[in-house]
């Protein structure tokens, strides 16, 4: 079974969210990232939900290619559901036999965080599948600008996050490459025990470090090539510019949060 990953891959679409200035992108995100934590009731979870995946459609991107964003994450929101169920043991005991128990506080538990934590993921998936690698270039070397006027490396800090979400879908293309070839050779990873699987991951994971050592090599090299110094002003040829559109956003996104404090 071949690695199926799209995480920061973009998906081209003519949308309003793809329009907007990525500064306002990032920033919002953030914004719904850091209020996740604020949900508590079932109405927050609700308006989370509903507010995310509402960004979703406006973005105009297929339910396919989410679902194969979320998946790689799935797995990990699972386990945390799991781990609430049968750890909190306050509240109506439900079901209990021998040392596991499962009370009304631990399937709200299971429940609620797993999914506020939902709402943030989609809101960081919506940034990578509506902004192409350049702008999300040009959105960190704006927003890290500030940190050159105090001795530290903004523009350096930016293009190490944008080499990051550059390479992910490259990376990604690469493991389904290797475990395809791995198919081939009778060394499946969806095949036999659970410790086998995990065996059978080992190469995968060494064929990737060489080939993330390899692209490191290469793109250094690229840049002396070029003579490339991080510090230096550096121009833009499609310059970031607010429009009265991306204030709208703000608004919406302020809008949301307050009303998410309200219901709490």
């Amino acid at each position: 079974m071949a690695l199926r990953i799209t995480l920061g891959q973009y998906y081209a679409a003519d949308s309003p969210i793809h329009r907007m200035d990525p500064r306002v992108k990032i920033l919002g995100a953030l914004a719904i990232m850091v209020t996740v934590f604020f949900i508590h009731t079932p109405w927050q979870l609700a308006l989370g939900l509903a507010f995310s995946l509402g960004l979703v459609v406006v973005a105009h991107i297929p339910a396919r290619s989410v679902i194969g964003a979320v998946r790689p994450v799935a797995f990990v929101l699972l386990l945390l559901g799991l781990f609430n169920l049968f750890t909190v043991r306050t509240g109506e005991v439900l079901w209990e036999w021998w040392a596991i128990v499962i009370t009304t506080d631990g399937v709200r538990a299971a429940f609620l965080y797993s999914l506020r934590l939902l709402v943030g993921v989609l809101a960081g998936l919506l940034i990578l599948l509506t902004t192409t690698p350049s702008r999300l270039t040009d959105a960190f070397d704006a927003l890290l600008a500030p940190l050159s006027h105090i001795g530290l490396p903004g523009h350096e800090l930016a293009m190490v996050f944008s080499l990051m979400l550059r390479f992910v879908p490259t990376l990604a293309d690469e493991a389904r490459a290797v475990s395809d070839a791995q198919t081939a050779r009778g060394g499946g990873l969806g095949e036999g025990s659970p410790i086998k699987r995990v065996r059978a991951l080992v190469p995968v994971v060494v064929a990737l470090l060489a080939s993330s050592l390899h692209h490191a090599e290469d793109l250094s090299r690229a840049l002396d090539a070029r003579c490339y110094v991080g510090s230096q002003s550096r121009s833009h040829w499609h310059p970031l510019r607010m429009r009265w559109s991306d204030w709208v956003a703000f608004a919406c996104v302020a809008a949301y949060i307050a009303l998410l404090l309200a219901l709490g």
